[in-house]
């Protein structure tokens, strides 16, 4: 076991970055993952964790697989360095990020699409949503919070590691998920839009959900095969762009 105690160690600054700075985990394809329960769920993962760090007064449950895994002790000043929780647990891993596999993609056939939704929380908690709805994918469009930003993995608590969740145009994937017979549902308040629970769907979806203040952009909407809403029967303006997916998601899995 390799064992850090200086602050200044270059794997210290490193791990930093790692927690602080999308740029770092864009650029290396890694990212850090912080406490007991999440560390858990990427050791599920094994081949995807690449060092499992614990501060030296931190104890590893027996029963985790951990012998063939790189581990490295550090002191609580340097845990503290890239901590990201107040109250830390003083257990990290850093994982590799996953890539989608191209040949899997053509199966999904239950899908989340999400354009520009900015707040981490957000993100992790619908990841989270289509995980536990039974979902095959999570595509996180322009825009979006960072997949791989501590809040948005502490959201959804260990979903990153049990559905994929891949980022690119939402455009593109409208027409790939239509070629490959999968209608497309936006959710937006416009007079052609009809109530969610009215929608007919066979089995195969994408649900489109969009930006928390301005909706999905009107260019994605136009693509949809129907635009959806959820019908407010109080005197809120709106619903929290997560819940609101919740309430979809389970509306259309049942």
């Amino acid at each position: 076991m390799k064992r850090i105690e200086s602050t200044q160690n270059t794997l210290v600054k490193y791990w930093k970055k790692l927690a602080t700075t999308r740029k770092e985990r864009e650029r290396s394809g890694e990212f850090l993952v912080e406490g007991f329960h999440l560390v858990e769920e990427a050791l599920k993962n094994k081949e995807q964790v690449l060092q499992l760090i614990v501060r030296e007064d931190v104890d590893l449950p027996m029963l985790w697989p951990i012998d063939d895994v790189t581990l490295v002790e550090v002191t609580p000043a340097v845990a503290k360095e890239f901590a990201e929780t107040e109250t830390t647990q003083g257990v990290f891993a850093v994982c590799k990020q996953p890539t989608a596999v191209a040949d899997s993609m053509s199966t999904w056939r239950k899908v989340l699409l999400v354009d520009a939704v900015q707040d981490p929380g957000n993100i992790g908690t619908m990841i989270r949503t289509a995980d536990a709805a039974g979902l095959d994918a999570v595509v996180l469009g322009k825009g979006c919070a960072d997949l791989y930003n501590p809040k948005t993995l502490r959201s959804a608590q260990g979903s990153h590691f049990h559905i994929p969740v891949v980022r690119g145009d939402l455009e593109d994937w409208i027409d790939v998920l239509q070629d490959n017979g999968v209608p497309v549902f936006g959710t937006a308040l416009d007079e052609d839009a009809v109530p969610y629970s009215d929608i007919q769907h066979g089995g195969a979806f994408a649900i489109m959900v969009g930006n928390e203040g301005s909706g999905i952009n009107p260019q994605l909407l136009s693509k949809a095969d129907q635009n959806m809403i959820i019908p407010i029967f109080g005197q809120a303006e709106s619903l929290n762009v997560a819940v609101a997916t919740g309430i979809v998601l389970y509306g259309f899995a049942k």
